[in-house]
């Protein structure tokens, strides 16, 4: 369960994180959209799980490997911007976001789920 603190620090790199990227990375991601959909952090609010969500991108994979490779360079970015707010900077690790096509994948499932109506019980006497 994640604290008030760890909660308000998330939002808060959500947001500087998604404005870094729009403003200084754009080539990194190939002409593709890439939205932060969410941040968690540890306890102690030194390692920060940065999830991406990519919209209309085929080489995902290529993205995330681009922006991992940059990590150091977008913590530099995001210490100078947070460096008043922040005693520690945490440290980056970004995973790829897939709760969208996961749940566009069940919501196909489901859709094509053939349900025959019910037989009328004949009961007689």
């Amino acid at each position: 369960m994640e604290s008030k603190r760890q909660k308000q620090v998330g939002k808060l790199i959500q947001k500087d994180l998604g404005e870094i990227f729009q403003r200084d990375f754009k080539s990194l991601f190939m002409g593709n959209f890439v939205t932060i959909t969410d941040v968690k952090l540890s306890p102690d609010l030194s390692v920060g799980r940065v999830y991406l969500s990519f919209l209309k991108a085929d080489n995902r994979e290529d993205i995330l490997q681009n922006i991992k490779e940059n990590t150091k360079k977008i913590r530099g970015l995001f210490g100078q911007k947070a460096k008043n707010q922040l005693r520690i900077i945490p440290n980056f690790t970004f995973f790829i976001d897939d709760t969208a096509e996961y749940a566009q994948k069940i919501e196909q499932l489901f859709a094509n789920i053939h349900i025959p109506p019910a037989e009328e019980d004949e009961t007689s006497e």
